[in-house]
């Protein structure tokens, strides 16, 4: 699917790289991806359920991703706000005032994050396949992969399979472009879950993508550690949120657990919870990113019917 334009976009001292679709004068969809995930994990099938429903569509490579610019964490560390500020530098270059916001993973994390701090940018939110920003996983892993039970006061760690996933490429790292392709599919197999077939043709198209164009797996990997970093904005509530909210979350995650789309559609005033059946981590099996973006769609579309019925209405009816 080709572009309407392509561009790069600043933020403080990093060069994001852009890409937009359809009419800029229909409404904008910002699509904010996962960690250490580049732009096009968007779909183009969801992409373009997008455009058919008259909507105008942004995606863009996170910094340390695809063709945006590497930063050195060591000497210039990074947080969660430092990432949703490169989302608004996206939204600044491409002249919208405010978007109609949809993270995935990490990106449902910085959606929350800007429909707290920066409510004047989010028409709505819709925060895919993620948990709480304020909510810190970390816990939760480090008590699975010690073999110690679930602390009942904690949301659910990812399933046994991911977490031997996860442990594997420690012992054995890959150490050619062929290996790291292959550990690359194996993840996102992982992530699809077992209800659901895995695309491994869509999923090989991004990870190639991603080794063509100079993916740095160190670089990536920041993402992670600006993810840990349990800053005080990130603990601001939830229930500041105004943007009309959908929460879509598979019922077969294996990285996040379903009760951590519960959690959040349950402190966002007025979500709304999609629980998708089979739906792992990820969008790579046939028909599912057609299928979330009508979600995505109507959601928009629904948010869009009300604020039109409201401002129609005379002030004395």
């Amino acid at each position: 699917m080709k572009a309407n334009e392509e561009k790069f976009v600043v933020s403080g001292n990093v060069r994001l790289w852009t890409e937009r679709f359809g009419d800029p004068r229909d409404p904008a969809v910002l699509l904010v991806m996962g960690t250490s995930t580049m732009g096009m994990g968007w779909p183009d099938e969801l992409v373009e359920v997008l455009l058919d429903g008259g909507l105008h569509v942004i995606r863009f490579d996170h910094r340390d991703t695809g063709r945006s610019d590497r930063v050195d964490f060591a000497t210039h560390p990074y947080t969660l706000a430092d990432m949703a500020g490169d989302a608004t530098a996206v939204l600044d270059g491409h002249g919208v005032a405010a978007a109609h916001v949809v993270g995935a993973s990490l990106g449902g994390a910085i959606g929350q994050w800007l429909a707290v701090h920066r409510p004047e940018r989010v028409l709505t939110l819709t925060a895919i396949m993620t948990g709480p920003m304020g909510h810190s996983a970390g816990p939760a892993f480090a008590r699975a992969l010690a073999g110690q039970d679930p602390d009942p006061d904690d949301l659910p760690p990812p399933a046994p399979r991911f977490l031997r996933h996860l442990v594997r490429p420690a012992a054995l790292p890959p150490a050619t472009r062929e290996e790291r392709i292959a550990a690359g599919l194996e993840t996102f197999r992982v992530l699809n879950g077992d209800v659901l077939p895995f695309d491994e043709r869509a999923a090989r198209r991004l990870v190639e993508a991603a080794s063509e164009l100079g993916g740095d797996p160190r670089a990536a990997a920041n993402h992670d550690l600006a993810g840990k970093v349990m800053t005080e904005d990130r603990l601001a509530p939830l229930s500041a949120v105004t943007a009309p909210t959908l929460v879509v979350h598979g019922t077969e995650d294996p990285l996040r657990p379903l009760p951590h789309g519960e959690a959040v559609a349950a402190q966002i005033p007025h979500a709304r919870l999609v629980a998708v059946p089979g739906m792992g981590h990820g969008f790579f099996s046939p028909l599912l990113p057609r299928r979330v973006g009508e979600i995505v769609r109507d959601h928009v579309s629904l948010a869009g019917r009300g604020e039109r019925e409201v401002s129609s209405r005379s002030p004395g009816s």
